[in-house]
């Protein structure tokens, strides 16, 4: 059980931690000309936040249980996450855009977040 949740948060916090710093670090205009039309609807400072969340909960989802430190924020991090990207298939849908994404790293963070409840003493 416990290779399963590293092997499945370990992809999450992959793909969170590298989606999360480009919000982060490139402008609103450099996301909108690379196919992400939803920022026109979030302030250059939401679109960071957005970046920040993703970041902290990818980092959020194997620090705490491989460090030994609070390890019970490890699946929390996951539920947030998941809740995160409800809202960005919320979002995409309602821009046209595809799903596909969003919605495999929702189902991502809910298993990390499931195998980290089962693991977590």
């Amino acid at each position: 059980m416990t290779i399963a949740f590293f092997i499945t948060a370990g992809l999450a916090a992959l793909a969170f931690v590298g989606s999360g710093v480009l919000k982060v670090v490139r402008p609103s205009a450099a996301l909108r000309a690379s196919g992400l039309t939803w920022v026109d609807d979030f302030s250059d400072q939401t679109v960071k936040l957005i970046g920040v969340a993703e970041v902290l909960g990818g980092l959020g989802l194997i620090l705490p249980i491989l460090t030994g430190i609070a390890p019970w924020l490890s699946p929390i991090a996951g539920v947030a996450l998941t809740a995160l990207m409800i809202g960005a298939v919320v979002v995409d849908a309602r821009h046209r855009l595809t799903i596909v994404p969003a919605l495999a790293l929702a189902i991502l963070a809910v298993a990390a977040g499931i195998l980290g409840f089962l693991i977590v003493d």
